[in-house]
Parts: C-alpha cells; sequence; structure tokens
C-alpha cells in the first residue's frame, strides 16, 4: 500500500532503552527556524493533519478498521483465524490473525505522537506567533491545534477509558490515561476519566473562542474548511463529548447549535457520494485514497482480501429484506455486491471523488440532539428526519417516548448511518450496551470486550510517584 509522504515536526518515540516519551527534532530545518514565517506555522500545521491519515490512526485503526471489526462489521477474516472473537484478543500478541494487542499498542503510540507535535505547534506558537503571524492565522493555528488536541485525547478516552461513563461514578474515577499538554519528554501521570474530560472541554472552548471569527461560517460554500478544525466542528466535538459524559443540556445546545448554524443539509441521495461527503463538518484530506486503501476496499471477482460483509449481515443492519431496501445506506448506491458469492462491500471509500475520511458528520448532530433532548416528541423529530432523508417512509416513523426507545432507535441508527467509519463500537460502550449482536448472532459482547487495557510501554516506562521528582530537574527539549 503507498503512504503518503509529510513533513514532521517532532517525532514522538518510545523504546526499550528510553525510560519517558521523548520528542525529538525530525527535520532538516531546526524549529527556531522553521517557525519565523507564517509559511513555516502553517506547513506545521498541514503537517498534523497528514500525519492523521495514517493507518495507525484515522487511515484505518480509528475509521474502517480496528472499530469496526470488534463491531463485528466484516465477515471477511484475517488470515490464521477462523474465530471471530479472538479479535478481543488484548492481554497478548496474536500472530496470523488480528493481533489486537499490537494494533492497539500502535494506535496508543500514534496518537500521543501526533499531541506532542500539537503540543509543539502550540509552544512556538506562544512564542513567535505573535510577532510572525497575523491575528487571524495565530487564532487559526492555535484554535485547531487545540481542538486537534482534544479530539484525539478523546479518542483514546474512548478506547482506554472506561464503559458507560455517564452512569457510573466509579467509571468518572478510572485513572486510564495521560493528558499531555507539554511538548517535552516528561512522564504525564494517568489522570482519571473525569479529569481527561474536563481537560478535553477546556481545550475546546478555547479553541472555540480562538475560532469564533468564523461563526458565520457557511461550510457548504467553503468546502476546504471541511477538512479542518473550523468553528462547527468545534460545536460538534462539544456536542460529542458534552453527550458522552451524559451532560445532556450542553449537549443539545452545541448540537441543535450546527444543525442550524454550519450550512449543511443532510443528503437525500448518495448517487456518486456514498460518503456523504456534502454532510462532512470535519474530515481528513488522504490524497489518492483510493490507491492508498486498496489492500482493505477494490473491486473483484474473489473479494478475497477486502473487508467485505455477507449479504445476509448486510441485511440484518440495516433490517431489509434481499436485495431491496428503501434504506438508500443499505442499495447499490452504498454497497457493492456480489450476488454469485453472496457478498457486499462498502463503497465510501472506493467512489469517494473527495477523498475525505470523515471525523464528524451533520447526522450526529440529529442524533445527538435526539437522545439530549429533554421533550420526546422533538426527539423523534430529530432521528426521523434523518431516516426521511435516508429514504424510509414516514410511516415507519421510530417513537422516542422513553428513554430506552430513544437508545433503542438510536442503536440501530448508528449502525446504519456509520457504517465503516469507527463510530458504532463507541455508542455501545458509551452506552453500556453488552450482549449478543443482531448482525452477528454468534458473538456476545461482554464489558471486558470494551476495555483496552494500558499498553505494555505505558505500564513499563510511565509515570511514577517514584519517578516524578527526577523529572522535575530534567530541561525541557
Amino acid at each position: 500500500m503507498k503512504r503518503p509522504t509529510y513533513l514532521l515536526i517532532a517525532l514522538l518515540t518510545l523504546t526499550s532503552c528510553e525510560k519517558w516519551l521523548d520528542v525529538m527534532p525530525n527535520t532538516d530545518v531546526p524549529a527556531k527556524e522553521l517557525f519565523t514565517s507564517e509559511n513555516g506555522f502553517t506547513s506545521a500545521l498541514a503537517g498534523l493533519y497528514i500525519t492523521m491519515t495514517d493507518e495507525s490512526t484515522y487511515g484505518k485503526n480509528l475509521s474502517f478498521g480496528l472499530p469496526e471489526q470488534l463491531a463485528q462489521f466484516y465477515d471477511k477474516l484475517p488470515d490464521g483465524t477462523s474465530d471471530r472473537t479472538s479479535v478481543y484478543i488484548y492481554d497478548r500478541e496474536t500472530s496470523g490473525a488480528y493481533n489486537t494487542k499490537g494494533t492497539l499498542a500502535n494506535t496508543w503510540q500514534a496518537q500521543y505522537h501526533i499531541i506532542a507535535n500539537a503540543n509543539n505547534l502550540l509552544k512556538w506558537c506562544d512564542l513567535n506567533g505573535a510577532a510572525v503571524l497575523t491575528d487571524i492565522t495565530h487564532r487559526m493555528i492555535r484554535g485547531e491545534a487545540l481542538a486537534m488536541r482534544a479530539y484525539l485525547h478523546f479518542d483514546i478516552l474512548r478506547g482506554w477509558g472506561p464503559m458507560h461513563y455517564a452512569a457510573n461514578d466509579k467509571a468518572k474515577a478510572m485513572k486510564c490515561m495521560p493528558y499531555r499538554t507539554v511538548a517535552d519528554h516528561t512522564k504525564q501521570p494517568l489522570l482519571t476519566a473525569s479529569e481527561v474530560v474536563s481537560h478535553i472541554i477546556a481545550d475546546l472552548h478555547e479553541a472555540r473562542q480562538e475560532m469564533s471569527y468564523e461563526n458565520t461560517l457557511d461550510l457548504s460554500k467553503s468546502a476546504s474548511r471541511q477538512f479542518r478544525f473550523n468553528y462547527h466542528a468545534i460545536n460538534a466535538l462539544l456536542a460529542r463529548v458534552y453527550n458522552y459524559a451524559g451532560i445532556s443540556d450542553s449537549a443539545a445546545i452545541y448540537a441543535k447549535m450546527v444543525i442550524d448554524e454550519c450550512g449543511l443539509s443532510l443528503q437525500s441521495s448518495n448517487d456518486n457520494d456514498p460518503i456523504l461527503s456534502r454532510e462532512v463538518i470535519c474530515g481528513l484530506s488522504m490524497h489518492e485514497l483510493e490507491d492508498n486503501l486498496s489492500d482493505y476496499f477494490a473491486y473483484g471477482d474473489k473479494m478475497a482480501t477486502k473487508y467485505y460483509l455477507n449479504i445476509s449481515t448486510l441485511n440484518a443492519l440495516y433490517e431489509s429484506v434481499g436485495s431491496e431496501s428503501e434504506d438508500m445506506r443499505a442499495q447499490g448506491t452504498a454497497f457493492h455486491r456480489n450476488n454469485e458469492l453472496q457478498y457486499a462491500m462498502s463503497l465510501k471509500y472506493i467512489d469517494n471523488d473527495t477523498e475525505v475520511i470523515p471525523l464528524i458528520r451533520l447526522p450526529e448532530m440529529y442524533y445527538i440532539a435526539c437522545e439530549a433532548t429533554e421533550d420526546h416528541r422533538e426527539a423523534a423529530t430529530y432521528i426521523n428526519m434523518v431516516r426521511n432523508k435516508r429514504g424510509i417512509s414516514k410511516a415507519k416513523d421510530v417513537l422516542c417516548d422513553t428513554p430506552e426507545q430513544r437508545i433503542a432507535a438510536l442503536n440501530r441508527e448508528y449502525r446504519k448511518e456509520f457504517y465503516g467509519e469507527g463510530q458504532y463500537f463507541w455508542f455501545l460502550k458509551s452506552h453500556g450496551i453488552t450482549g449478543t449482536l443482531s448482525h452477528s448472532p454468534e458473538v456476545t459482547l461482554v464489558e471486558e470486550n470494551f476495555l483496552f487495557p494500558l499498553p505494555d510501554a505505558e505500564v513499563e516506562y510511565g509515570w511514577t510517584e517514584e519517578n516524578a521528582s527526577d523529572e522535575e530537574d530534567m530541561p525541557n527539549v
């Protein structure tokens, strides 16, 4: 698979001979020179976005890769295994199969790698930005870097944090991860989940203030801003985080704000656009996306190396019968079907002319508004607006009279809407939903399937009370 090239401002490495996370320069241009021009700052910011398309992060592992495998969305199993549940082996390396432990370790390191780069950019922005940058560019770089830092930490929290955070005080007190705000080699302590949530929200509010100059931005008329952490994307992420935390009033406010102000509308057709790019509030641009992802998604008679599912699984996911469905998300404009083999494959990463990997799409704001709104009739309106746009008749509108009805309806819609985007498994985890999967009846999820252990390197080399005092005397790099 071809890999994109990009400028790295700092490289976060963790090796057996180093007993701390180390940030070291990895560019021919010294930082003191790079950050003396506007071009240097904007190139560094662009480099962060490109780094996020690496397969260890949103170019695979945190989008169509591991979360979708954990949700049992693929019937093609890796070579070397016939056991679907082996994907939940987190405590040991496995060869010739999923090797989930190794994937998780790579993803943890890659996320903190980008966070280190974002922190480095923020440090130099505070040191040199006022002298080098215009006011708007200065605010843009700080705002986007802060939002990126919050986004990356939140996905670490969703993976390595507790289950059903909003309803469990013990979960809030669980120490699960560091929140890194420094661009140096010092180890940082594991924080409780509630402390991490507080840091994320604080970063997002600061980012929102920095980006407030574009609060009238119409994303339908400024497609390039869909590929950045723009003002509306920050509001959308606040809605996502507040909803995760069970702070319903704030979640509803920000979700409705995005719906009303971002300028995007729900699409009623996915012809030539199965990724629904005109609904993307924030996404990543992967150069030559189809070529880069051809190892995972490609047309072919055998479909032997693809991320495919059985047509029977597709029908169960979308509550459809046979090859016909009124839901456009299950039709031939969304999935390539091989009727001879009875296999299907998502077209989101094949017929994707915009080369976008979505991070946040508009329908999620409707779902959050549905979940967080007090009035049950208004809640039903939000979820049914998405269903109707997707082609489902009003005669089949769902009710949201009770919290249980809402979550059951949202459970079905999340799996349909965000297939291949890495969101459904997090929905199950954040709502404490276990049990047998309707689309994969041979798999029964238990709480342990949702709890990622810390990587071995973090356990061995991470912060402890014993080494904290030693690091206070270490110079920054």
